[in-house]
């Protein structure tokens, strides 16, 4: 019979948001499955990733707003504070929500890799799990060490995970299913790569 330790978390959320809310605006902080992280701070690619599935959106979906570097309530009971490379919901559906919203209503969340010793942790493990955990229907991961795009889709019904997982290589065009439903030709992405 295996036994598993039970987590206990690192802090509060009230204390994270506290300490968040002081850091300097060259740290981007996060709270996930109770532990503190540090999120890298968006290199030109990086940066470049994102504007490009802005436009991207504004052309296909004008009824919707991307909001990048959006702070999220993830986790049980919403005791988590994830900071998405981008959120895509309804236009203001985000209006007044503050720098932690709540994650219902919207529509996807987007990760582009980072080249730190964390990215495989947190945006291939952990992200994935929160998103799918508080409903979102779409996670994007732009996966800038492999060249991939995967799309996640499908929250099961006890929220641990996502259902369907499609990838594509940077050059393919790849379908965002309902809601989302648009489609993106990625051949751009491979200038973003090393």
């Amino acid at each position: 019979m295996t036994v598993m330790a039970e987590h206990t978390s690192q802090m509060q959320v009230e204390e994270f948001e506290e300490i968040a809310s002081k850091a300097p605006e060259t740290v981007m902080l996060e709270f996930i499955d109770g532990r503190i992280g540090v999120k890298s701070m968006p290199d030109g690619d990086h940066a470049t990733i994102t504007m490009w599935l802005i436009r991207q959106c504004i052309q296909a979906r004008p009824d919707l707003d991307l909001h990048p570097e959006q702070g999220l309530k993830v986790g049980s009971y919403r005791n988590g504070r994830a900071r998405a490379d981008g959120v895509l919901a309804p236009v203001a559906h985000l209006a007044g929500q503050g720098e932690w919203a709540d994650p219902s209503g919207v529509l996807m969340v987007l990760e582009v890799t980072s080249y730190d010793e964390d990215t495989d942790r947190r945006d291939r493990c952990e992200k994935p799990s929160a998103y799918a955990a508080v409903g979102i229907p779409v996670y994007l991961l732009i996966d800038r060490d492999s060249g991939t795009v995967v799309v996640h889709s499908g929250p099961d019904q006890e929220g641990a995970r996502y259902r369907d997982v499609h990838t594509s290589r940077f050059g393919e065009k790849v379908k965002l299913p309902e809601p989302v439903g648009m489609e993106l030709d990625t051949e751009i992405l491979k200038n973003y790569v090393p």
